[in-house]
């Protein structure tokens, strides 16, 4: 049977903007204050999308949150109606509101973690919601991902759903940004790749000391477990600490991976080489031809991976078999990594070519092309029993454009995140969005 990975990537949501929200992403806090222009945004996201559907390959999109979230400032101490509600935080605690209006979640790849049937005991595709506890203005999304998901991925005969971990520092979860899977083809058992920044319960290990390291060990063995993995198909490897405290805040930002190809930086790693003998044999042993494309320091620096998102890009095997990296204009624009990118198309390798796209709203809040997307693997059956709604197509392409020129604004301040309007339009929005993506009720206004 035919097996295809699918890209679900974030709706951004109305109430996209520049507060400045996550210390450890470089990009994120050096924009802080700036306009941002939701409309744009959401419009970017959606012309890759519909590019690459257009192009071939398997395209859904994932519903933003509902945003400010009321709920959660009514658990702060917030209280009256609605509008009362974001008045007094707007007062009190504009930095509360601020983190309550995040549109943060259009970065599905901290979602949820996927493990696809071919991996799992059960047969079944598993999804765990990311607690993304290391943050506030995301540790508030996982409630609505987790409906989100069950209303794109209802049949349980094919799909299993997992609440998120605990919500505790040792347990942090950051979903697929730490979660790579290898293999030949997409249907058969593979090697799942668990990135991690430090282990909770081990004394002596190495850290950060700079910015946080988000993704645990414990965290990353917790969801093998509940996905039901082997032993054979599961390899865990430490970030390099020194590279998170220059602005690797996640693995996608130094490393991306695609069936049997890991392309990524010389110093992504600790014991790095380990870590790629590991992979080699796990694969081996599954029949798979591990390919690791190094770049080295001398060539793209961390700094220059950082401020261009080279690696934060999808891998993508085109009809030929050849793969292609999709990437930001930012690497166009950085003289070193686009010298790079042409001397890896030319080279003979597995990657053959890139595609580049202005994603210049999402950068700016520090995320990428691989940020927007989460990969699921599926059989044929499968995806035939995901929700159609939220498969990327030309009527759906129109149809969310129209709703996003309907719906949201093209300039948005912090400032702006005060107005009760707001608060209203978004929902105006999402309860159309509920209806054209056919997700039933899944925001807490609806509920």
């Amino acid at each position: 049977m035919r097996a295809f990975e699918v890209n679900f990537d974030g709706l951004v949501g109305p109430t996209h903007n520049y507060s400045g929200l996550s210390f450890g992403n470089v990009a994120s806090t050096s924009n802080l204050k700036q306009y941002s222009n939701p409309k744009l945004a959401a419009k970017q996201g959606l012309q890759k999308m519909k590019a690459l559907a257009d192009m071939g390959f398997k395209q859904g999109v994932l519903a933003p949150q509902e945003r400010p979230s009321v709920a959660t400032l009514r658990k702060l101490g917030f209280s009256g109606k609605d509008h009362e509600v974001i008045r007094q935080a707007a007062q009190q605690a504009p930095a509360i509101l601020a983190a309550c209006s995040s549109a943060s979640s259009m970065w599905t790849a901290n979602a949820a973690t996927v493990s696809p049937s071919a991996d799992t005991e059960d047969g079944c595709v598993h999804f765990t919601a990311a607690n993304l506890n290391n943050k506030f203005h995301r540790a508030i999304e996982h409630p609505t991902t987790s409906r989100v998901l069950k209303a794109m991925f209802a049949d349980e005969y094919y799909f299993a759903h997992h609440a998120a971990l605990p919500p505790v520092a040792a347990f942090g979860d950051e979903g697929a940004a730490n979660h790579t899977r290898f293999c030949g083809d997409y249907g058969k058992p593979g090697v799942e790749f668990f990135v991690y920044g430090r282990a909770a319960f081990a004394h002596g290990q190495p850290e950060p000391r700079r910015f946080p390291a988000r993704q645990t060990l414990e965290a990353s063995q917790a969801v093998a477990r509940l996905h039901g993995l082997t032993d054979d198909g599961v390899v865990y490897a430490q970030q390099d600490p020194d590279v998170i405290d220059m602005g690797v805040f996640h693995n996608d930002v130094i490393s991306v991976g695609n069936q049997n190809v890991l392309f990524h930086h010389q110093r992504s790693f600790l014991d790095q080489q380990r870590v790629l003998d590991e992979l080699q044999r796990k694969l081996a042993a599954k029949g798979v031809e591990f390919k690791a494309i190094e770049v080295p320091e001398a060539a793209v620096s961390v700094e220059d991976a950082i401020q261009s998102y080279l690696f934060n890009s999808q891998l993508l095997t085109k009809a030929d078999g050849r793969m292609m990296i999709v990437v930001p204009e930012e690497c166009r624009d950085n003289p070193r990594v686009a010298a790079y990118l042409d001397t890896l198309v030319k080279s003979g390798g597995p990657i053959d070519s890139y595609k580049v796209f202005d994603l210049k709203q999402s950068m700016r809040n520090g995320g990428g092309p691989a940020c927007l997307r989460l990969r699921v693997a599926l059989t044929e059956t499968e995806l035939g029993a995901v929700n159609p709604a939220v498969l990327m197509n030309d009527e759906l392409f129109r149809q969310l454009n129209q709703w996003v020129d309907k719906h949201y604004r093209d300039q948005l301040s912090e400032a702006d995140l005060a107005d009760p309007a707001l608060l209203q339009e978004c929902r105006t929005a999402l309860d159309q969005l509920t209806q054209i993506l056919r997700l039933g009720s899944v925001y807490p206004f609806q509920l």
